[in-house]
C-alpha cells in the first residue's frame, strides 16, 4: 500500500513498525508473555470487528452526504444515485456500495472540532476526546483484553499498519502489523516480526541458506530445533505462531477460491479487505485495514474518482458481502470512518476540499446493526448536523456494545487512576436496537 503524507506532514504508513509492536519496541515474544485473556459476553451480537481507518479525512459532500441543491460554492461536480434502499441516495461514484445499501448504516451529521489530523485520529481510534496527559487505548486493544484471541494467531491485526496503540492498557495489547498488503497471485506472509534481540524469521532464514520464499521455508523451520536455540519459551510461542500451519493459511489470500476473491479487485486496499475477512473466518478477533490519501485539498474530485473510490467501493462492498457469503457478517462489526469530514464550502483556489471536523459521515454494518438505513442528518449546506450530532464518543460507545463490552468499564492506569474505556460517549439506541 503506497505511502502517503498529510498536509501536516504526518506519515501515514508506519505508526508502529512490525517488530515494534508498542512504541517501547515490544517484540512478538514479549507481547505474547504479557498477553491475558479476557471474557467473552456470549450474549453480544458481535465476536469480532474490521475497522477500516480512511486516513486523511474523506469528504462527506462527494461520498455519502451530497447536497445536489445546494449552491455551487458547495454543491461539487458528483451527482447522486439511488440505492438499493428506495430514498437512499450516494455518490455516483459508490456503485458497488449502493447495490449493497441494504447492509450498512450510514451515520450522517457525525461532529466533533478536532481539525488536525494526529488528533483527530487519536480521536476517531479511541473514542475518547484526546488529553496530553493520558494516551488511550485503540478499540483493538480494548477487544484484546476484553475477548482474548484464538490459540495460535495473534488477536489483533493491523493491514498494513494502524493508528491504533495500546494506550495506558500497555504494549501488551498492541497490534501485531502485516507492514504490507497482499498481492494478487502471489502467497502473503508476514516477514520481519520481531522474536527476540532483533532477530526476525526473515533473518534466521537468510542464516539458515534456505529457500527465499517464507512459506516454502516454513517446513524446514519447524524440524530444525537449532532454530529455536537462545529463544526463551515466549519467542518459542511467537515463532511457532508466525510459522505454524494455522497462521500461514490464516495469512494466505492466494488460498480463497478465485471466483471468491476476483470481486475484492487487485488494489492494495480490496486485497486487504480481503485478508482482513479471511483473518476473522480464522478466528482473530479484531482487524485493522487503513487507507490513506483522502487528504484532498487539492484535486479533490480528480482523486476520489480516479484513485480513491473506485477500489474503496469495490473492496468495501466485496467485504460486506463475503462476510455474509461466510456466514460472518452477524458476528462481525464492521467500522467505517476518517478523522473528520471536509470543508463543505469548497477551496476554489485549489479545487478542494479542507478539514472540516464539524460535519462527517460514519459507517456501520454487521454486529447485530440492521442495514438499510441513514440515522442523523447534515443542514442543506453540509456543515452541520441538522438536528441531533452523534459524537466519536457516542459511536465507539455503539461499537463496543456491538461487541459486548460495556463501554463504562473502568479500567486503571500504571498509576492507579480509573478511567472508563469510553468516557463521554453514549450508546446509540437506534443503531444497535
Amino acid at each position: 500500500m503506497a505511502l502517503h503524507m498529510t498536509c501536516d506532514g504526518l506519515r501515514r504508513r508506519d505508526f508502529l513498525r512490525v517488530g515494534a509492536l508498542g512504541a517501547s519496541g515490544l517484540t512478538l515474544g514479549s507481547y505474547l508473555r504479557a498477553a491475558e485473556s479476557g471474557t467473552l459476553d456470549r450474549q453480544a451480537p458481535a465476536t469480532s470487528a474490521i475497522f477500516i481507518n480512511l486516513q486523511g479525512g474523506p469528504t462527506h459532500m462527494d461520498t455519502f452526504d451530497l447536497k445536489p441543491e445546494a449552491s455551487d460554492e458547495y454543491r461539487g461536480e458528483f451527482n447522486p444515485i439511488q440505492t438499493k434502499v428506495a430514498g437512499i441516495e450516494i455518490s455516483e461514484h459508490l456503485p458497488r456500495l449502493a447495490s449493497v445499501m441494504d447492509k450498512f448504516v450510514i451515520l450522517r451529521g457525525v461532529s466533533h472540532t478536532l481539525a488536525a489530523h494526529q488528533l483527530g485520529s487519536e480521536y476517531i481510534n479511541t473514542g475518547n476526546r484526546p488529553l496530553p496527559s493520558l494516551e488511550f487505548p485503540g478499540y483493538g486493544a480494548v477487544v484484546t483484553r476484553e475477548l482474548g484471541g484464538p490459540d495460535g494467531l495473534p488477536p489483533f491485526v493491523s493491514i498494513p499498519n494502524s493508528a491504533q496503540r495500546a494506550g495506558y492498557l500497555g504494549v501488551k495489547y498492541a497490534p501485531l502489523h502485516t507492514n504490507a498488503t497482499p498481492q494478487p497471485g502471489r502467497p502473503f506472509t508476514v516477514r520481519g516480526i520481531s522474536l527476540q534481540n532483533g532477530l526476525t524469521v526473515e533473518d534466521v532464514e537468510k542464516r539458515q541458506n534456505l529457500l527465499d520464499e517464507l512459506d516454502t521455508a516454513f517446513a524446514g523451520f519447524e524440524k530444525n530445533s537449532q532454530l529455536l536455540d537462545g529463544l526463551d519459551r515466549f519467542s518459542q510461542q511467537a515463532y511457532s505462531m508466525i510459522t505454524s500451519p494455522q497462521a500461514r493459511a490464516a495469512f494466505d489470500v492466494g488460498r480463497e477460491d478465485p471466483a471468491f476473491a476476483e470481486k475484492y479487485g487487485e488494489t492494495p486496499f480490496g486485497q486487504s479487505c480481503l485478508l482482513a475477512t479471511r483473518l476473522v473466518e480464522s478466528g482473530v478477533r479484531f482487524v485493522t485495514v487503513s487507507s490513506g490519501g483522502w487528504d484532498t485539498h487539492r484535486d479533490n474530485w480528480t482523486r476520489l474518482k480516479d484513485n480513491l473510490l473506485p477500489p474503496f467501493d469495490q473492496g468495501l462492498s466485496a467485504l460486506l458481502t463475503g462476510l455474509e457469503e461466510k456466514g460472518l457478517l452477524e458476528s462481525t462489526t464492521v467500522f467505517v470512518t476518517g478523522e473528520f469530514g471536509r470543508t463543505p464550502k469548497i477551496n476554489q483556489e485549489r479545487v478542494g476540499r479542507d478539514h472540516y471536523p464539524r460535519a462527517m459521515f460514519m459507517l456501520m454494518a454487521g454486529g447485530g446493526v440492521a442495514g438499510g438505513r441513514v440515522l442523523g442528518a447534515s443542514n442543506e449546506n453540509g456543515t452541520e448536523p441538522l438536528d441531533v450530532a452523534y459524537s466519536p464518543d457516542d459511536v465507539a460507545a455503539s461499537f463496543f456494545h456491538t461487541l459486548g463490552i460495556d463501554h463504562t468499564k473502568e479500567y486503571h492506569t500504571t498509576t492507579g487512576r480509573p478511567v472508563m474505556i469510553v468516557r463521554d460517549g453514549q450508546v446509540i439506541e437506534e443503531l444497535v436496537s
